[in-house]
């Protein structure tokens, strides 16, 4: 791997929290890939793709397969392994680990990035994005997801259920997974990067996090900023904030699957 400035991401997303998300490649899809569409309706035929914080590759497979070709690139050494391995057949697709704020990505090498929920950790997120823009074409053009403010939505009104027995396990709204919760954030910190025609469209999809309450609240539990926080706190509060998990979720528990309606935002942008 390239060099790495973004270290404490690095060795989260090469331990527990990577290994997690790589042994429940399908699980953290199903919570996820309901966004899709919203990127690949950016892809077109010629297209060479390069996804952002790829994690275990399923959107890049599926850029690929409208692509001339797909890179995605992550952190999380577990991750890729298991991106590699899911994506054994596809031709036009490879996977690099790296730092996306530093990586030498060959200059103007794709026509479009990508990334679903992948760009909120950057260390120095103006570094990373004018890295992304200079690796792409004249015109190339940037698409990404990524996590509006939790209040007012399902899975704030879940992470919320624990709030007194645990601190928010995603941080408070703007930082963290919310770090480009807000627009005016967001436009500001593409700007300053050398993107153009930035906008942010408010987007929605069902998200399965279980096939019922108790499948849903073992792997919630699970994650790895819950199960943070639950080892923070004694037995009893430990088992009073799963309790409140389980209550929460119970309004979304339909006959086959715990499903919450995610929001996010799609950011899209231009290279001059």
């Amino acid at each position: 791997m390239t060099g790495i400035v973004n270290t404490a991401q690095a060795e989260a997303w090469n331990g527990y929290e990577g290994e997690h998300w790589a042994a429940h490649a399908e699980r953290y899809d199903a919570v996820n890939g309901g966004f899709n569409g919203c990127l690949l309706d950016q892809v077109g035929a010629d297209d060479r793709v390069l996804d952002i914080g790829c994690g275990n590759g399923q959107l890049t497979r599926l850029a690929a397969a409208r692509a001339r070709s797909a890179l995605g690139v992550d952190l999380s050494g577990p991750m890729l392994a298991t991106a590699r391995a899911r994506a054994a057949e596809v031709p036009n697709v490879r996977f690099e680990q790296g730092d996306v704020q530093v990586h030498p990505f060959a200059e103007a090498g794709f026509d479009l990035a990508v990334s679903r929920f992948g760009v909120m950790f950057f260390a120095d997120p103006v570094a990373a994005f004018a890295n992304v823009r200079r690796a792409l074409a004249p015109a190339g053009r940037l698409a990404f997801l990524c996590m509006t403010a939790l209040a007012g939505t399902d899975l704030g009104r879940v992470f919320g259920a624990m709030a007194a027995y645990l601190p928010q396990p995603t941080g408070p709204d703007g930082s963290g997974p919310t770090s480009f919760a807000d627009p005016a954030r967001t436009r500001a910190v593409l700007t300053e990067a050398g993107f153009e025609d930035v906008a942010c469209t408010r987007v929605e999809a069902d998200q399965v996090w279980g096939r019922d309450v108790p499948d849903a609240v073992r792997f919630i539990a699970d994650w790895g900023p819950v199960r943070h926080h639950l080892g923070l706190v004694d037995s009893a509060r430990a088992a009073k904030a799963t309790e409140a998990l389980a209550a929460a979720l119970e309004p979304f528990a339909g006959p086959e699957a715990v499903r919450l309606r995610g929001t996010a935002w799609l950011v899209t942008g231009r290279r001059p």
